[in-house]
């Protein structure tokens, strides 16, 4: 027996069925928006505000993908709520590990992160200071030029202000589908502007986004979905001994 996927691809699945026991197309819709939220039918700068809307409203998200700025990309894999986070951030190459509870913030990176960040060149490396570094948790001052920086890959409200916004005329584009979820895209500017694919199961999350002039693209995911944050144990810590690099 073949199973019948979930949604959209269910009616279609089911409709198709229909035709091939019947040779009829007995109760089927062709109406795209059928059985979801009704996001689909409104104007884009409506479906813009609602998504926002759910976002804001939301306890936690997973927020995947690249964002350039400033010239430099940053690839991103963060878990977000309102009072923390956790995850990697990778640059030219790079990746450190960011945990963020409360006004705590945490930096955690490998040997290779710590000598690039010193400027030291191959072959005259503190190995000892990289060693004691590497794999350990790395606690950022809140005072520290880099607290700044790094806490705000860490806030999920300053990175959704920032980032769920499409620039110029406001249109919607289509049903689309992201990881299975039925969407309804609006773009802005005709896409130069930047896209987003909004859900239309369940409250109208944004599930992926294609900001404007190439800035990066990055995909929504696990909206609401609880997960917990502990503090490093002392002997996962350590002390860098001087400020942090930003760059």
């Amino acid at each position: 027996m073949t199973a019948i996927p979930q949604g959209r691809n269910r009616r279609t699945a089911l409709c198709a069925l229909a035709v091939m026991g019947a040779g009829l197309l007995v109760g089927c819709s062709s109406d795209p928006d059928e059985g979801t939220n009704g996001v689909g039918k409104l104007p884009a700068a409506t479906i813009q505000s609602k998504t926002r809307a759910a976002a804001d409203s939301a306890d936690a998200v997973r927020l995947a993908g690249t964002v350039v700025t400033n010239g430099r990309t940053y690839k991103l894999d963060m878990r977000l709520k309102s009072d923390g986070a956790t995850g990697s951030v990778t640059s030219k190459g790079i990746a450190f590990g960011l945990l963020r509870i409360g006004e705590h913030l945490y930096l955690k990176a490998g040997a290779e992160f710590w000598d690039h960040a010193d400027g030291e060149k191959d072959g005259d490396k503190d190995e000892s200071a990289a060693g004691k570094l590497d794999g350990k948790y790395v606690k950022v001052p809140s005072g520290d030029p880099a607290y700044k920086k790094f806490s705000g890959f860490t806030d999920m409200d300053v990175l959704l202000e920032g980032l769920l916004t499409l620039h110029g005329d406001l249109a919607t584009d289509g049903h689309h589908e992201q990881s299975g979820t039925p969407t309804i895209r609006i773009t802005g500017d005709k896409g130069s502007g930047g896209t987003l694919d909004v859900s239309l199961e369940g409250k109208p999350y944004p599930l992926r986004l294609e900001r404007a002039a190439g800035a990066g693209t990055l995909t929504f995911s696990s909206w609401n979905k609880a997960f917990a944050l502990t503090e490093p144990k002392a002997g996962e810590t350590v002390d860098y001994g001087k400020q942090l690099p930003t760059s």
